[in-house]
């Protein structure tokens, strides 16, 4: 264990100089959430039963619980990139723990994410978002949401080290997004067609969508839901854990043989 700890704080170090290295990436990541909030809070805000600053208050969460969800396209990405640039080939030569470099990436990347959380939130105050909640249930929902990223990251991770080619794995990536839309975390469920509900109501965004706003204040547990969204925080958690779970040997043992 003191070798993964300090193999991977070794490469958790050169995860940030490369995260600090591509300014235009980091700018893009945190502006893209922000303008998504302008526009869906101001342009759709007004087509919903959820009116103004209300739909606002419901959208924050959403989009910080999509954003997360982007952690698959992320983690994918730098991790094809890697292959395909022969930078984890010779990774593998060296005498270090084969879960130091995923792990390594992933939580550089939830430390990244935490920090571009931060403008987008102020942006958030500013067009009428509060946390009604209390600072404890704030303080569990943000951990809940990095738990979310990190899981998701290591989801991208073993799915990079899969397709080995950075353009391919760009191209993959994009379909993460289609996980939000099938989801809460834009408009509520109640009103979708029933396959389609049951569909958005099992995706782990809406019950990490459902949790936030639940710990924020921002709207009650809907009701009627399926069961991780009826116990959003308990299904959050055990979608975590599941993702987890499977991705996490995965990406090492993917990582660890590499095209053998």
């Amino acid at each position: 264990m003191s070798t993964l700890a300090y193999d991977g704080t070794a490469m958790l170090g050169r995860q940030l100089r490369r995260a600090r290295n591509n300014p235009g990436l980091l700018i893009l990541t945190q502006s893209m959430p922000v303008s998504m909030l302008l526009f869906f809070g101001y342009v759709f805000g007004s087509a919903l039963a959820v009116p103004g600053s209300e739909y606002r208050s419901f959208l924050v969460p959403g989009l910080l619980v999509a954003t997360a969800a982007g952690g698959v396209m992320t983690g994918m990405f730098q991790s094809a990139q890697d292959v395909h640039r022969g930078v984890t080939e010779r990774f593998r030569t060296l005498p270090m723990s084969r879960a130091a470099v995923p792990a390594g990436q992933a939580v550089a990347d939830v430390l990244v994410t935490a920090a571009g959380a931060v403008p987008f939130l102020l942006v958030g105050l500013a067009v009428g978002w509060r946390v009604e909640g209390g600072a404890l249930a704030a303080a569990g929902a943000f951990g809940l949401l990095l738990l979310f990223r990190f899981a998701c990251v290591w989801a991208g991770i073993y799915l990079g080290l899969l397709t080995r080619n950075e353009e391919a794995a760009g191209q993959l990536g994009g379909a993460a997004f289609l996980l939000p839309l099938l989801s809460s975390a834009y408009i509520p469920t109640a009103g979708l067609p029933d396959g389609v509900r049951t569909a958005a109501e099992w995706n782990p965004v809406s019950a990490v969508a459902t949790a936030l706003r639940d710990l924020f204040g921002n709207a009650p547990v809907p009701e009627g839901a399926a069961w991780p969204m009826a116990h959003p925080v308990a299904g959050s958690l055990a979608w975590c854990a599941l993702l987890l779970a499977v991705f996490v040997p995965l990406a090492v043992r993917q990582y660890a043989k590499g095209e053998r």
